[in-house]
């Protein structure tokens, strides 16, 4: 096998990944990383010393590949399938790159704080996150109003970050019940075999999660 990911089924980060490999069918192996095990620290420490997940080995070119769009775009490069997740024309590959930054940045941002505030046991005030989210919501409800896609009708590397950020940032903080349009994006989402098989495999590990009782029973 050429390709090798380092990951762990649970992290939001890892997932945004995953759907990429599963989207187009590429061939990869796995190998999950416990940061908890000083071993496996290691390991993942000697392929990119930042210490984060995932990182893509490809052992044919005989190079690691760090950071999620970074990965997909390498992907995209250099094990095409059917899904280009990054479109060939300028504009709209900025355009799909801007929403990725957009769910990476004010999504998963605001997410990880919460959720890392929680595993340290700090006590902060978690008002701007959740406003940040807020916003968030917001913004994709209006962008969802006239598109089955965030960047048209191609499903794309946009979309790979917006279904985990989505899924979790729903356990912190619930969709509004009037946005009609953001609510059906995210069934879109879910119900794409790539992000259920994405979730499935999660399924042993939420029990870690911190806000694990708010996972909607239907994926558990």
């Amino acid at each position: 096998m050429s390709l090798t990911l380092y990951y762990h089924p649970l992290a939001s980060f890892c997932h945004k990944v995953l759907i990429a490999l599963y989207e187009n069918g590429t061939a990869f192996d796995k190998r999950v990383i416990n940061l908890g095990d000083d071993a496996d620290r290691a390991e993942l420490e000697s392929i990119w010393p930042l210490c984060k997940f995932p990182v893509l080995r490809d052992h044919a070119q005989v190079r690691d590949v760090p950071e999620t769009s970074i990965i997909i775009e390498y992907l995209d490069r250099h094990y095409p399938g059917p899904t280009l997740m990054i479109p060939a024309d300028w504009d709209d590959a900025l355009d799909v790159r801007l929403w990725d930054r957009f769910f990476d940045n004010y999504v998963q941002g605001p997410v990880q704080t919460i959720v890392g505030a929680h595993l340290t046991g700090l006590s902060c005030d978690q008002t701007k996150e959740r406003t940040k989210l807020k916003t968030a919501y917001k913004m994709i409800e209006k962008r969802m109003a006239t598109r089955s896609w965030l960047c048209g009708e191609t499903f794309s590397l946009a979309d790979c970050a917006a279904a985990p950020a989505l899924f979790y940032a729903a356990t912190l903080l619930p969709f509004p019940e009037e946005y009609h349009h953001l609510q059906s994006y995210f069934e879109r989402l879910v119900t794409r075999p790539s992000v259920q098989q994405v979730l499935e495999e999660a399924k042993p590990y939420f029990n870690m999660y911190p806000f694990a009782q708010e996972i909607p029973e239907r994926f558990l």
